[in-house]
């Protein structure tokens, strides 16, 4: 049994949680609603129509947000292999590497790119998640970390 080298999790930096995100939805919805009740009962019946579309734009984006708060990749560098995990909008994929056989590609400076690792064929890009800067910091720690192992 091979033991983990090396262990590099990119995920987004957000704010809120998906809990806390139908929180949010559900406070500017009561303020939003309670506002276009007052200018109802004083007959203007506009500022609820449009309470209504303002609040499903903002939902929409709200749950685009939530779906998409918990994406990851993990990279898990063990003697026998690259791992590469990712969770995007709830779907989980693995994908197995030799490690030996790898080759990296760190992103191109002045170019928004992502790592590329490519083994027998096989070409998985990494490093959506996260910045520019720390995306070159994994490609250089993953490639010494490989050289070494």
């Amino acid at each position: 049994m091979s033991t983990v080298a090396h262990r590099w999790t990119l995920k987004r930096n957000c704010s809120l949680t998906p809990g806390q995100s139908a929180g949010v939805y559900a406070l500017l919805c009561s303020a939003s609603f309670a506002i276009a009740l007052v200018f109802l009962l004083q007959g203007v019946w506009m500022v609820l129509a449009f309470t209504l579309v303002e609040m499903t734009a903002v939902g929409a984006a709200l749950l685009y947000y939530a779906r998409h708060a918990l994406d990851v990749e993990t990279i898990v560098l063990t003697e026998a292999c690259l791992l590469i995990e990712r969770v995007d909008a709830g779907r989980r994929e693995e994908i197995r590497l030799d490690p030996y056989w790898t080759r990296i590609r760190p992103p191109a400076l002045r170019e928004r790119k992502l790592i590329e690792l490519e083994s027998h064929g096989r070409r998985v890009c990494v490093g959506a998640y996260v910045s520019d800067a720390i995306r070159s910091q994994v490609a250089r720690e993953l490639k010494l970390a490989m050289r070494r192992a």
